[in-house]
């Protein structure tokens, strides 16, 4: 069972990830009935959560991909060896750094604010009852967080985001998912920014990317197991485009976040597209960072763990995931 919400990036993610796995599940939507069971099982009260058939409660999507990975080995979505550090890593870099654009949309766009809120309440409001929502409260929280407040930043951040979609169109005319012709944990955090964001709300207009549509809407679900992903460390273009987003815009504000951390401090200031920027400091991007870390320390042999030192080395990302 995968409890959670349509319009959560994080829900849409996992959400993928089953039909990609091909596993039978069941959707139920979180609310005021069953919050506080999901909340006590799960030990959160974010979303998704995933109830297995053993009646586990398992939160976080990356930990349960790496979950269902075991349990179905041949449809993994997070490879093994030097690969698969490079697909957590890309998959990283859109979980922790991107995903910032979606909030952005969502909550300084009037048109979205007050879509999203109307949807979440069940009934049409008006922009100022969505604006005084305490929903839509969360917004400034969230900018606050992830360095979204000034306009600079906004404007810098869809540039950005529409870079990535123009990587994307690009790749889909080549390969049949981001990294080649499976797919991996990178195609449901790309699938869930689409789904449960900007190709549901009203900004931003997606109408250009055909390609991306088309995937979206009609390609992307219907996956028979077969297909082979660009080797490691060439990967592909897209991967590229995200692997040097990565490397020059979220490793500086990754490790200023584990320095802060560290210092016992609540906020940190990194340059940011010519700005200096305020971001809270937040325990999740450096328990994900220490997740890859772990995978190059215990799940390598010699010789991937060797290539895989090297490639980060040429690639600018050795501070952030070597230990």
């Amino acid at each position: 069972m995968l409890y959670g919400a349509p319009i959560s990036l994080f829900t849409r993610k996992l959400e993928a990830a089953l039909r990609f796995y091909a596993a039978p599940f069941r959707f139920e939507v979180k609310g005021p009935d069953n919050s506080a069971e999901i909340e006590t099982r799960s030990g959160t009260h974010q979303v998704p959560a995933l109830r297995t058939p053993e009646n586990w409660w398992v939160a976080d999507t990356t930990p349960i991909l790496t979950l269902l990975d075991a349990r179905f080995p041949a449809r993994r979505l997070i490879p093994s060896g030097a690969l698969g550090v490079l697909v957590h890593i890309v998959e990283e870099v859109l979980d922790e750094w991107v995903a910032r654009v979606m909030v952005h949309y969502r909550w300084h766009y009037d048109v979205n604010t007050q879509a999203v809120v109307s949807q979440i309440l069940g009934r049409q409001l008006t922009l100022d009852e969505a604006r005084e929502s305490p929903i839509a409260k969360w917004g400034p929280i969230a900018f606050r967080a992830t360095g979204t407040e000034s306009i600079h930043q906004r404007d810098a951040a869809e540039r950005e985001y529409f870079g990535i979609l123009d990587a994307l169109e690009a790749q889909l005319g080549s390969t049949r998912y981001a990294l080649g012709d499976r797919p991996t944990s990178v195609d449901t955090i790309l699938l869930g920014g689409l789904r449960a964001h900007t190709n549901a709300d009203p900004i931003p207009d997606l109408g250009r990317y055909e390609r991306i549509l088309h995937w979206d809407a009609s390609v992307a679900d219907v996956w028979n197991g077969d297909g082979e992903l660009v080797a490691f460390p060439e990967s592909t273009p897209f991967a590229q485009h995200i692997l040097q987003l990565g490397r020059d815009r979220y490793a500086p504000v990754l490790l200023a976040n584990a320095h802060a951390l560290a210092a016992g401090e609540k906020a940190f200031e990194v340059e940011v597209y010519g700005e200096r920027v305020s971001f809270l400091a937040r325990p999740y991007p450096e328990q994900s960072r220490q997740m890859i870390q772990r995978r190059i320390r215990d799940q390598l042999d010699d010789d991937e763990r060797i290539a895989v030192r090297d490639w980060l080395d040429g690639s600018g990302l050795a501070e952030c995931f070597l230990d």
